[in-house]
């Protein structure tokens, strides 16, 4: 699955299958969830679907397996049927605001946005006093309601300073064209916590701000964390620095190592071609 060769992959998985039990344990089901990634990687729509068909028949309140077969109906353009399996995984965890917003996140990529957007603004509609200041803020803030999403987010800092709290309030600054500001939120909270994912958006807000010097340095210390969970993203963001700072050899040389490691990246492979004729 890391390298990219999902059909040996789903070999290896199918294999693994068949020295199950005849009571299928914890194992075979975290089995069956990779099969359906490497399904659905190669392209196998319906393998996948028939996979999470599967887990659901054995466990039908397994909102995860409900979520996934609705993003495969998605993509087969059956919206119908990925509508009525989103609903199935919500009922079963009506605050699990995380996933109503890849809910939200597999709609909006598949032209489906609307759709998505019931699901966040169900939230706000219930009128649950006990909704944190956060989870208000990042309801509004995938809705598109910035300025809604910055005051519940600042007031969600104030008992929480959790990164979470600020990557989302300083994307919404950067939402609202205050990119300075978004950068100052980012700087304060790293100036006492290193985070990955903090680097990444300082990062990427300096590059807006058109600071490429501060921008590299930011990936890179993302890059220099150890145990950091995105490293491919701040890799190839790190390349993009480069890129705008004209150092086109230097990013030619970092892209030949992404690549090895990422031969799946077809973004990075199209950035490549571009690479080789400067």
């Amino acid at each position: 699955m890391g390298l990219s060769r999902y059909e040996e992959a789903a070999g290896s998985l199918q294999r693994a299958l068949s020295y199950s039990d005849e009571r299928p344990d914890q194992m075979d089901y975290d089995i069956n969830y990779y099969l359906a990634t490497a399904y659905y990687k190669q392209g196998n729509l319906d393998g996948a679907k028939g996979v999470y068909e599967a887990i659901l028949a054995l466990r039908p309140k397994e909102k995860t397996a409900w979520y996934l077969k609705g993003v495969i109906e998605l993509a087969q353009g059956d919206t119908e049927g990925a509508s009525s399996d989103f609903d199935r995984a919500v009922s079963i965890d009506p605050q699990d605001y995380d996933l109503r917003i890849d809910i939200f996140c597999s709609c909006a990529e598949n032209g489906q946005q609307e759709l998505g957007q019931g699901y966040l603004q169900a939230v706000l509609d219930d009128g649950d006093g006990k909704l944190s200041d956060y989870n208000t803020g990042r309801m509004n803030y995938y809705l598109g309601n910035y300025d809604a999403a910055r005051n519940a987010l600042e007031s969600a800092m104030d008992t929480d300073g959790s990164s979470e709290v600020v990557s989302l309030l300083g994307q919404t600054y950067e939402q609202l064209g205050d990119y300075n500001y978004a950068a100052s939120v980012y700087n304060n909270y790293l100036s006492q916590t290193p985070d990955a994912q903090i680097y990444n958006q300082l990062g990427l807000c300096d590059l807006h701000i058109g600071d490429y010097e501060a921008a590299l340095a930011a990936f890179q210390s993302g890059i220099a964390m150890e145990g950091n969970q995105i490293t491919q993203t701040l890799s190839f963001n790190e390349i993009v620095a480069y890129e705008y700072l004209g150092q086109f050899d230097q990013a030619r040389l970092k892209m030949e190592e992404y690549l090895e490691t990422y031969p799946d990246d077809s973004k990075a492979q199209r950035e490549y071609g571009f690479l080789q004729t400067r």
